[in-house]
């Protein structure tokens, strides 16, 4: 479907999560034109964003976030991200990038929760169960004290890929990250690619994400720059010095 009907399917207050780390693989076509859509307070959560959560937080689309890390790599730490966390002006619950992973494997198994070894005699604990997102427990077998991380499940996932066919078929060359667990987990799915094959494409391949998760395929181009796309462009850096404004 067109970028502009795929927008719609974004809504208010909802969480989304977006594909790549740092400053590769994300969905920047999309991010860049959400502002255009009217959207506003909405929830983010993620193990290592960069630019996109960045672009999102300069435009004043987000009002929490989650994550583990929030880097640029060498650029370092995301300053609007930085600037508005120690300004109160959005809510942030600090993750560990275990325990995130645990989260979305859960919500893509379609179980309620995934135990995690460590982590426990962190504060972080305390910060999660009054939010609901940790429980300290027992496993079963043992007695042992152990760490349960409630299924994470986003609203909405966003993935750039490498290929997909206009059923949702969708292949990512290179590292995955955790986008296909979040591909799964999300309640909906949008789909941005660097090009449209024919279903015929995937006979005899396996799919990174199978056409049932997708609920939007978007044409796009070059559609994470900025950021890098795996093996096709690397990282604009000038691009990204000038969105984050030290370009």
């Amino acid at each position: 479907m067109p970028l502009e009907e795929a927008l719609t399917l974004v809504h208010d207050e909802d969480l989304i999560t977006v594909s790549g780390i740092s400053i590769h693989r994300n969905p920047m076509s999309f991010v860049k034109a959400l502002p255009k859509s009217g959207v506003k307070n909405l929830s983010f959560i993620d193990r290592e964003p960069g630019v996109a959560l960045e672009y999102l937080l300069r435009e004043n689309l987000v009002k929490s976030v989650r994550v583990a890390m929030a880097t640029l790599e060498w650029f370092g730490m995301l300053p609007a991200f930085r600037s508005k966390v120690e300004n109160g002006e959005v809510e942030f619950l600090e993750d560990v990038c275990g325990a995130f992973i645990a989260g979305i494997r859960a919500g893509a198994a379609g179980v309620p929760f995934m135990p995690v070894r460590g982590i426990l005699g962190s504060d972080l604990v305390r910060l999660h169960e009054r939010k609901g997102t940790w429980k300290i427990g027992r496993d079963p077998f043992s007695g042992e004290e152990i760490l349960f991380v409630k299924a994470i499940v986003p609203d909405v996932a966003i993935l750039h890929v490498n290929r997909a066919d206009r059923y949702g078929n969708s292949e990512i060359v290179g590292p995955l990250y955790e986008d296909e667990f979040k591909g799964k987990a999300a309640k909906k799915v949008i789909v941005t690619t660097e090009e449209i094959v024919d279903p015929e494409y995937f006979f005899g391949r396996r799919p990174t994400l199978n056409a049932v998760y997708v609920d939007a395929v978007v044409s796009a181009p070059r559609g994470a720059e900025p950021t890098s796309m795996f093996p096709l462009y690397d990282a604009d850096y000038e691009g990204i010095l000038k969105l984050i404004g030290q370009g």
